[in-house]
């Protein structure tokens, strides 16, 4: 009598056709809001370190101070996308004579992932793909958000360890849309060392208020 043989992944796979019928409302998702995009040395390892820390007391003793929008600005939705600007205490103290901060090598603005779908987690069990992992970040990092009045998530939001964030055109859009609505921007600081937080996260007392106006 022949005996049947079978692969070792049979059972996974059986599993994996099981779970297809899915919806992705049943996958695995490590937040209820979605990622930020990702500008200069910022990574994603370090946004969910900041993302882990999000629960701790509001400490806003050494956050950032917005050069720009100031409060209660107006834009106007046929304006161009703005430059927002901010200094921070945190950036001022590596800056001291006698201390350096690391710098890292600019990076342009890349678009947030989108959320995987059971199917896809567990096929990455059975079959594995290589991922590509950026070092451990160490220096300050800056979490920029943009709300809407009666919205939990942001409508927009960017993790940098520049002090500046040129608004890409699809953020923008996003902002322009909620015209008419209550807007503030609120920014959370922190300084890293091999992706741990050593200082904060700091969070701006008061989120900047800022209005969207129709085309003049």
């Amino acid at each position: 009598m022949k005996l049947k043989t079978f692969l070792p992944w049979s059972t996974a796979a059986v599993a994996l056709l099981a779970l297809s019928a899915c919806s992705d409302d049943d996958a695995p998702q490590a937040t209820a809001c979605d990622e930020p995009l990702y500008a200069g040395g910022a990574t994603d390892e370090a946004w969910r370190t900041l993302e882990d820390a999000r629960n701790q007391p509001v400490d806003s003793s050494r956050a950032v101070t917005l050069v720009s929008p100031e409060p209660g600005q107006s834009y106007f939705t046929d304006q161009s996308a703005p430059l927002w600007r901010w200094t921070s205490p945190l950036r001022a103290s590596l800056e001291r004579p006698g201390r350096t901060s690391p710098r890292l090598p600019m990076r342009e603005v890349r678009p947030r992932e989108s959320k995987r779908s059971v199917l896809a987690w567990l096929g990455n069990l059975v079959l594995p793909t290589a991922e590509a992992h950026l070092p451990p970040y160490t220096g300050d990092l800056y979490w920029v958000k943009v709300y809407a009045a009666g919205r939990e998530c942001p409508l927009a939001q960017v993790l940098t360890s520049e002090l500046q964030w040129q608004l890409d055109d699809g953020s923008w859009q996003t902002v322009k849309d909620a015209a008419g609505k209550g807007l503030s921007v609120q920014v959370v600081s922190a300084y890293l060392v091999q992706n741990r937080i050593t200082e904060g996260p700091y969070t701006m007392g008061t989120a900047v208020p800022f209005t969207m106006g129709m085309a003049r």
